[in-house]
């Protein structure tokens, strides 16, 4: 069995913001050699996300205007961790809301998609360095 593992470093200069990592995903694959097996993408920062679906920019939109319904971030002296000198605790909700990662069947070398798939790092907390994990398993 073959085993791959690669990071991927973001750096979005906004505090929320969402980045389509299909290609950087598949680049991957194509290092890895694995043509039967999984693929695991996950975000290595806990106000980060991996998620999947549709690449389309009025999703992105509705995602980004839900979220902050469900976790605003101001006033950030309405959440309790922000007590310790944070003001991130609605990117934490966030991230639980979206996810850490996804896992994506391998398939005749190719990451086996349904219909109008993606591969997205959703930035909840931005402004700094964050990396992905992408580790690939199979033969």
């Amino acid at each position: 069995m073959k085993s791959y593992r690669k990071e991927l470093w973001f750096n979005i200069p906004s505090r929320r913001g969402f980045v389509n990592i299909t290609q950087q995903v598949q680049q991957c694959l194509r290092e890895s050699g694995v043509t039967e097996g999984l693929a695991l993408v996950n975000a290595m920062n806990i106000t980060a996300s991996v998620f999947i679906n549709d690449d389309e920019s009025g999703l992105h939109h509705d995602y980004d205007a839900w979220l902050e319904q469900l976790a605003p971030h101001e006033p950030t002296s309405q959440y309790r961790h922000n007590l310790t000198g944070e003001d991130n605790a609605d990117a934490h909700l966030k991230r639980q809301v979206m996810g850490r990662e996804v896992v994506i069947a391998v398939t005749a070398g190719k990451l086996d998609f349904g219909t109008w798939e993606q591969v997205f790092y959703g930035e909840f907390d931005g402004r700094r360095r964050k990396h992905v994990l992408v580790k690939i398993i199979g033969e």
